[in-house]
């Protein structure tokens, strides 16, 4: 049986999913103490049906075998040199992830610094960056299930979003079936969004309600 937390990422469609995690805060207890922020950009990848997805066409590998785990679990891979952070989401051996784009830094912020050697948006306004600030440098996570790993997602104290932005997501094939698919999703204004052109940023309130 599923527990509450695992029952978020699950019984719903993907896309809904990704949306309520915006506002969310992702936590590291790593070895420098706890680091963590606000997610703030999400995409959803909807399993065999999708170009965009590792899953897609049924392909499976040891690589991607934590993509069919249980929902809530991580999904921690490389590409381009770079770490990325996937939640599983729905029932197990049903490939649907939800990748962390965007994270506002809000706990040790000094640390996540440290592990960035940059300032402002450019800690954790991608989701590389966003794993690379928390201080993850390895596949040690991949497969655990947040609810008792290291790095989690607290799903009881958020922010919510004055307004949710949906377009297509970034650095996939265009050219695939789904490459336009509307399905990535952040907090409009926040200028931790990957790619927010200062113009669109608000300065004030970074998008929250009050």
């Amino acid at each position: 049986m599923l527990t509450k937390y695992q029952q978020f990422f699950t019984g719903r469609p993907t896309i809904k999913i990704a949306q309520d995690l915006l506002g969310k805060m992702v936590k590291y207890h790593g070895p420098a103490g706890t680091v963590g922020g606000y997610i703030v950009e999400v995409e959803a990848y909807l399993g065999e049906g999708d170009s965009a997805s590792h899953a897609f066409n049924g392909r499976r590998t040891g690589y991607s075998e934590s993509l069919y785990g249980q929902p809530g679990n991580i999904y921690l891979y490389q590409i381009r040199g770079h770490y990325c952070f996937d939640i599983v989401v729905q029932d197990e051996e049903e490939p649907q992830g939800i990748l962390l784009r965007g994270m506002e830094p809000a706990i040790n912020v000094a640390e996540m610094t440290k592990n960035r050697q940059m300032t402002g948006v450019n800690i954790s306004n991608g989701p590389g960056k966003l794993v690379q600030a928390l201080g993850i440098h390895s596949r040690k996570l991949d497969g655990q299930p947040m609810e008792t790993s290291a790095l989690t997602v607290d799903l009881e104290n958020y922010r919510v979003p004055q307004e949710v932005v949906t377009t297509a997501r970034i650095g996939v094939n265009l050219q695939g079936e789904n490459g336009l698919s509307p399905n990535r999703f952040f907090v409009k204004g926040n200028p931790y969004v990957s790619n927010m052109r200062k113009r669109d940023m608000d300065l004030d309130h970074h998008g929250w309600k009050d």
